[in-house]
């Protein structure tokens, strides 16, 4: 299977996975740290064709929310991509897996905001899939603290990294997670569907 996606040996990748239902200034405030701190080469945005936590009824089509990714992204180290309907995986652990397979010379990084962090149990295969990549979770209004003392937090607490090693990530195999630090977004895409906003760029 051909893939739309152009790497070399050695990259640094970051994925964040999601509905992007629609994608925020939250999503793109995540990367651009993610690329500054754990020192990236690129990042992709896994536009989810259903995730399976979420309720379909109010989904957007999948190329409305992958032109919605593709404009709030503009950065050109952000990639939007709609691999995981290409490759026909529905849950996270079997994407990062058949990324990791077509990949082999990547360093990949699954990267989370805090909130997920905490709903990281409920995920299928979610042990399995702590154990495959290494982690990055980046602060959430009034969901920080709680990700911290999260199930899937203390259970892994061996493997945390202090936030100033952060760039040391990349190349650790799993189990490996780290906190990051840094300015904070509270917007939410059911916040957006809720309501009309005027959209900002994030400039890092």
């Amino acid at each position: 299977m051909t893939l739309p996606l152009a790497t070399s040996p050695g990259l640094k990748v970051g994925l964040l996975g999601g509905s992007f239902n629609p994608a925020h200034e939250g999503h793109r405030l995540v990367s651009l740290m993610a690329l500054r701190q754990l020192q990236l080469d690129q990042v992709w945005w896994l536009v989810s064709p259903q995730n399976p936590l979420k309720s379909a009824s109010d989904m957007a089509p999948l190329e409305t929310r992958m032109q919605s990714a593709t404009a709030c992204a503009a950065h050109p180290r952000i990639f939007v991509t709609d691999v995981e309907t290409r490759l026909g995986t529905r849950f996270t652990v079997d994407t990062v897996k058949a990324l990791r397979d077509r990949y082999r010379d990547v360093h990949f990084v699954w990267l989370m905001g805090a909130d997920n962090m905490i709903q990281l149990p409920h995920w299928a295969k979610w042990r399995e899939l702590v154990n495959t990549v290494p982690m990055a979770i980046y602060p959430r209004p009034g969901f920080t603290l709680k990700a911290r003392l999260s199930l899937a937090a203390t259970t892994y607490r061996s493997s945390w990294l202090d936030p100033s090693d952060a760039a040391l990530i990349p190349r650790l195999a799993a189990p490996a997670l780290c906190f990051l630090e840094g300015p904070q977004n509270p917007i939410s895409a059911t916040q957006l569907r809720e309501g009309p906003q005027t959209p900002s760029i994030t400039k890092l």
